[in-house]
């Protein structure tokens, strides 16, 4: 069984979106899988359709008396269970401050699941406290979802150093998530990992199929499978299981569970690509406008009759605005 954490020290960047989409790859990949909600606003939860009650909350759960899988539940996909969060998680750090081993409860928990799962993602609320050092001890890699910015990639630096305080070798595997090539800082960012060998070689787009998830509650890789965030995440799930060394299961056949789920398949625009808009004309801001009848150059037009009417002068900016369907 291998554990994946997604963790970082900041909030907002993608983990949510990148432990379910992951979460999901890996079970229909084949693989026995456990999506671990431990953030207590519940979003990897509501995303798989699944209301956010804890019998007996964190303090039982965290408690040690009983086996994790008397609380997992089966999602609508093949291979994919889930350990919902609710709003009892808030208090997660206080509870395992009260252990005599904190460090330790995760891996104590999470080890008898090794008879029932071949893959185990945690979703990790942000921080560096208690449960991020339980969570980096019970793992077997570290997923840090980064956003293109130089104070994100920073976090970074202290993600690594906490890592390496915890579990010396540990594998961290960061990616650059939420990225708009259309900004100059965030090309930027891109040249600038690319010789970064903390960073794998998928970077996240910023994508209205992956907002989508917390309305349509369909992983985005399965609703939106032609977006390019979509092919991000299997990109990205190509080079985990690389370093986890998975071997391949069988496959889930994800046409019949579309059908099954009644999920359509989107056009590629309707998958969330960005369609630039066409030009408008370009309007030299000194050019006298022309209508080809001119006078020439001396001609007297004081006087002339223009029928009563006023046109004024012709608006430089026609034909800037079209009407979008």
């Amino acid at each position: 069984m291998q554990v994946v954490a997604v963790a970082g020290a900041k909030g907002g960047v993608g983990k949510t979106a990148a432990a379910v989409n992951l979460a999901f790859l890996a079970a229909s990949a084949g693989h026995r899988t456990l999506l671990w909600d431990l953030d207590p606003q519940g979003a990897a939860t509501h995303c798989y359709r699944a209301k956010p009650k804890v019998k007996g909350g964190a303090s039982r759960l965290l408690g040690g008396k009983r086996d994790l899988q008397g609380y997992t539940r089966a999602t609508d996909y093949p291979n994919l269970d889930l350990l919902p969060a609710d709003g009892s998680f808030r208090v997660v750090d206080t509870v395992l401050g009260t252990r005599r081993w904190p460090d330790r409860v995760i891996r104590k928990l999470v080890r008898p699941l090794d008879r029932s799962y071949d893959v185990v993602v945690l979703d990790c609320a942000p921080g560096l406290g208690v449960v991020a050092e339980a969570v980096v001890a019970a793992s077997d890699l570290v997923l840090a979802p980064i956003v293109p910015a130089p104070l994100a990639v920073r976090s970074l630096d202290q993600l690594a150093d906490f890592v390496d305080a915890q579990r010396p070798g540990l594998t961290l595997l960061a990616f650059l998530s939420m990225v708009d090539e259309r900004k100059v800082l965030h090309r930027q960012m891109l040249d600038l990992v690319r010789s970064d060998r903390r960073f794998a070689l998928s970077a996240v787009p910023v994508s209205s199929a992956v907002e989508r998830m917390g309305l349509e509650q369909v992983p985005a890789v399965l609703a939106s499978p032609r977006n390019l965030a979509a092919a991000a995440y299997r990109r990205l799930w190509s080079e985990v299981t690389e370093r986890l060394g998975l071997e391949p299961g069988e496959a889930v056949d994800l046409d019949v569970l579309r059908s099954r789920l009644g999920v359509a398949v989107p056009t590629e625009q309707e998958a969330g690509r960005v369609v630039e808009p066409e030009p408008g004309p370009v309007v030299e801001p000194d050019a006298e406008p022309t209508t080809g009848d001119e006078p020439e150059s001396g001609t007297d037009t004081a006087g002339t009759d223009t029928g009563g009417t006023d046109t004024g002068p012709a608006d430089p900016f026609a034909g800037w605005f079209r009407d979008r369907p």
